[in-house]
């Protein structure tokens, strides 16, 4: 299937939703991981393997941002450096915007084991249907920046000016745009729990997020030959982390 298909936007978005670009972060400096979070094994194969295999069905150009472009280069995907290092995460927000062919752009984070193709479909669709121009989740905890759907002319500008101003955090420039929350009670209604936006910074995050994984049925048989190896799908039924996944 197609990613335009797998989108099926619905009538009247026109060619706003005809090209979508998936920016996926992993520029971070991952010092809580110890190691490059993006190539950390995840159910027996690197964290950013399972991100890519995930959006996919979303995308019709992946990019990776890092600053180790040569850590990438078996993935076959074109990764980019930050274009201003050192700014952190609405850096890495201008280097998607500015590195993106497409108006419409996923920005995802590396190191989220959970994101949802059908999230990201449905951002769009409410992004095609209110013509705004960012579509963000939010939750109790706040804001999801790095699981949204933007336009890059209109949100790169913005960006730009925020970084001018010496901001920082990732969501500094919302007030600027026509930005869109993706609310729980529309998360409710895709059938949607919190798990989609668990990030893993360290070890025991990465632990509970394979843990948490042992709670899917769409597991591959390498994933779960993975888990048993590791006993994680053993431990799971009796862990409360399951209770969190729908």
């Amino acid at each position: 299937m197609s990613a335009r298909k797998a989108r099926n936007c619905g009538p009247g978005c026109g060619r706003d939703c005809s090209r979508v670009s998936v920016v996926i972060q992993a520029g971070g400096e991952s010092r809580r991981m110890g190691t490059d979070k993006a190539l950390v094994p995840f159910l027996g194969r690197p964290m950013i393997e399972r991100v890519i295999e995930r959006v996919s069905p979303v995308a019709d150009e992946i990019l990776i941002t890092s600053n180790s472009p040569e850590s990438f280069a078996y993935l076959g995907l074109k990764v980019f450096p930050d274009l201003l290092p050192g700014r952190g995460a609405l850096g890495g927000l201008f280097t998607a915007f500015s590195v993106a062919h497409h108006e419409l752009v996923c920005v995802l984070a590396c190191d989220m084991a959970f994101v949802s193709s059908s999230l990201l479909i449905a951002e769009l669709q409410l992004m095609c249907r209110t013509g705004a121009d960012a579509v963000v989740p939010l939750t109790a905890s706040g804001h999801e920046p790095f699981h949204a759907v933007y336009r890059k002319d209109v949100c790169r500008d913005a960006v730009r000016d925020a970084l001018g101003e010496g901001r920082k955090r990732a969501d500094s420039w919302y007030p600027n745009v026509n930005m869109v929350t993706y609310g729980a009670d529309l998360l409710d209604g895709l059938g949607m729990d919190l798990s989609v936006f668990v990030n893993a910074n360290t070890p025991e995050e990465l632990k509970a997020a394979e843990l948490l994984a042992s709670c899917s049925a769409v597991l591959t048989d390498d994933e779960m030959m993975y888990l048993f190896s590791k006993d994680l799908a053993l431990v799971a039924d009796s862990s409360p982390l399951c209770d969190q996944v729908g």
